[in-house]
């Protein structure tokens, strides 16, 4: 669908329910892409069929938005290969950075486009953003790329059908995985006779943190908050779709939320954070924790288990902090609705903005970036795991990629999974790009309905229930009539 397709009425309920993201995760001390240093690792040459791509272009000029990825060194690294990219094919790449954890990025970002004054492209989160962008008419059809792509470099993971491919044609660009997933302090669990691979369930994964907790030499072994905040509509989402549960159908068109595998997941969670029982591995703040709470606890050795993406990981390792070697982590976690992780992971995606002044020279970048000499670069620079191949025949075309680190095979293994995966209610994950979900996401409506029941404001069915009509406002301002 065209931008001039779409009413204005209907953008404006696109938007609505859309709200202001919490502080960002950048780490402490860690800069944003742009600013000053370098990345340690030179960017790798540009291929001589994207330079000679470049020189047919009668525009050599092109601006990109980049997301944050929290390191400063990624974050150099990656405006290091567009600076490389230019100079060496005779092109201008400006570009700017926003932090996916602060601003409404999607109502700028449409307010841009529909004034003309937008970038040519950007690189985004796949399953936080581009259903979205997509249904606001914001991207254009990039299909022609990712076949280009998927030619040279084999397939990418096959959850990027199901974050970028709409109505048969693919609006995202596969650039990176992200890794991450649930570490655990290996080092804990041994003193008390439990093995990583002992931790399969949520349940487990709530015991195990209860038995290494001690207060008195300041372990706590929950590190999960459900304060407003990416990493706790993770959670909550897991353990959700653990249960057999989700937000919406498999289509993504209709809010399923209020049903008894929801009130199980949401009782199971909301009594670790009431009942005295779990108090002492709770640690202290828990509950105001933003998204950078967690990262923090973990490289000052505080708490046992956690949810993130690699950033945490990599940041012990960067730093040398002893936490590193003690630290194992799990892809994921099952429980009673489902039989094995749902562990496919997410990555990042390149996007070419409605109105985009030079599309074709940004559809030479991508190219570019997700390549194998270049992904070396960034895998390196970005620490651990932050930043991993996306396409098969890259992550092949270098022993590093699989090798270099303990979690890159790990990443590997879950991007790798077959899907969808079937949960004991009939539900299949992961499920359609959803416009709907991404905005009850950005509305933290999960996260508000736990603040709800953990200050006994309200009992866990009626917050459910209370959720469920928020959840149904929102999809219907995104159009999804219900």
């Amino acid at each position: 669908m065209d931008r001039d397709d779409l009413p204005m009425l209907n953008r404006r309920r696109l938007l609505a329910g859309v709200g202001v993201l919490t502080s960002g995760m950048l780490l402490p001390g860690l800069s944003s892409c742009g600013s000053s240093g370098s990345s340690t690792v030179p960017a790798a040459a540009v291929p001589p069929d994207l330079v000679e791509a470049a020189k047919q272009l009668p525009n050599k000029s092109a601006s990109v938005l980049s997301m944050q990825m929290y390191t400063k060194q990624a974050d150099n690294a990656v405006k290091d290969a567009y600076d490389v990219f230019a100079e060496q094919t005779g092109t201008k790449i400006s570009s700017a950075s926003f932090s996916a954890d602060e601003g409404n990025f999607i109502a700028k970002q449409d307010a841009a486009v529909r004034a003309g004054q937008v970038q040519d492209l950007a690189f985004i989160s796949a399953q936080r953003f581009v259903a979205q962008m997509q249904q606001l008419g914001m991207i254009q059809d990039v299909s022609d790329v990712v076949a280009d792509m998927t030619a040279k470099y084999g397939p990418p993971p096959p959850v990027a059908e199901s974050y970028l491919k709409i109505g048969g044609k693919w609006w995202g660009v596969p650039f990176y995985s992200i890794g991450g997933g649930y570490f655990l302090r290996k080092d804990w669990l041994a003193e008390k006779g439990i093995n990583v691979s002992d931790v399969v369930t949520f349940e487990n994964a709530r015991d195990a943190a209860l038995e290494v907790s001690d207060p008195s030499k300041n372990r706590f072994g929950w590190g999960f908050s459900v304060n407003r905040g990416g990493d706790a509509n993770g959670l909550i989402s897991d353990v959700l779709n653990a249960y057999g549960s989700s937000i919406c159908s498999d289509d993504g068109t209709k809010v399923i939320f209020n049903r008894p595998e929801t009130v199980d997941a949401i009782r199971f969670l909301a009594d670790i954070y009431v009942n005295p029982k779990y108090q002492p591995m709770l640690p202290p703040g828990l509950m105001s924790w933003t998204d950078t709470g967690n990262n923090e606890a973990w490289l000052a050795g505080l708490i046992g288990i956690t949810l993130n993406q690699a950033s945490l990981y990599a940041q012990s390792k960067s730093s040398k902090n002893p936490v590193y070697d003690a630290t194992a982590m799990l892809a994921g976690l099952t429980g009673p609705g489902i039989s094995a992780p749902l562990a496919f992971g997410d990555l990042t995606a390149f996007v070419i903005f409605k109105g985009a002044k030079n599309p074709e020279l940004a559809k030479l970048l991508p190219k570019y970036l997700a390549a194998g000499p270049t992904m070396r670069t960034l895998v390196e620079a970005s620490g651990a795991g932050i930043a991993l191949p996306a396409y098969d025949g890259v992550w092949k075309s270098d022993p590093y990629f699989l090798n270099g680190d303990p979690i890159y095979q790990v990443t590997y293994d879950g991007n790798a999974m077959p899907i969808p995966a079937v949960s004991t209610t009939g539900l299949h994950f992961p499920q359609a790009p959803s416009a709907g979900e991404n905005a009850v996401r950005q509305a933290y409506v999960m996260t508000d309905m736990m603040g709800e029941i953990i200050q006994g404001k309200s009992d866990v069915p009626s917050a459910v229930a209370t959720a469920h009509d928020r959840m149904v406002q929102i999809f219907e301002q995104q159009g999804l009539n219900q």
